[in-house]
């Protein structure tokens, strides 16, 4: 038989049968390639995800702008030049959110708003630890420091609550809190709520 033509063979005895298995072939190389290759662009437990839940429940990131969920995004119809987001449903609906804000509340200017921090910068008991997941934002977090009440006139509070009840109960508003935080803004259901998909979708159309 020719070289090109001859198959290896690796022979076993298994009760009294002969067992072949078959060479690997060019495709099985080039799918466990592949294979290696999402494994390698997903993200790595090691140096981006925490295996901890932010205070909504979806998980804290170490970092933003790596392999993992977390990047800056554009929001639209506002001068911001990006905004560190979890991608997809969540990004859609505080992007709306701060759009909004610029539209109905108080004009924004780039730096205005920031959104993503490193899991050590925040506290996990509190609502500002959805920041390290994605899923929150400050709006001027300088003019409204953590603590303090009266930061917006009664019709931009008003407006804010506008927002809010528009997106059916996703967001929540930190000056609503008990530890108020009027800069903040962060998504109020969980990784598997199924009305905050509908929600983005309304505020946001693909």
């Amino acid at each position: 038989m020719p070289l090109r033509r001859r198959t290896f063979l690796i022979a076993a005895a298994v009760a009294g049968a002969t067992v072949v298995l078959a060479p690997a072939s060019p495709a099985d190389a080039g799918t466990d390639q592949w294979e290696e290759e999402i494994k390698r662009r997903q993200p790595k437990r090691n140096d981006v995800l925490t295996g901890v839940p932010s205070h909504n429940g979806w998980e804290m990131e170490k970092v933003a702008d790596g392999r993992g969920n977390i990047h800056t995004r554009p929001v639209p119809g506002t001068p911001l030049s990006g905004v560190q987001l979890r991608i997809g449903v969540v990004d859609a609906v505080l992007a709306h959110v701060i759009h909004r804000f610029h539209c109905d509340v108080d004009e924004l200017r780039d730096g205005d708003v920031t959104g993503w921090c490193s899991p050590a910068a925040v506290k996990p008991a509190l609502p500002e630890s959805n920041l390290a997941s994605g899923t929150a934002v400050r709006i001027r977090p300088g003019h409204y420091p953590p603590g303090s009440r009266g930061g917006f006139y009664a019709p931009q509070v008003a407006a804010i609550h506008g927002i809010i009840a528009d997106l059916g109960g996703t967001v929540r508003w930190g000056g609503d809190d008990a530890s108020v935080d009027e800069a903040l803004f962060y998504i109020d259901v969980r990784p598997d709520d199924h009305e905050l998909p509908r929600t983005a979708l309304r505020v946001r159309p693909l």
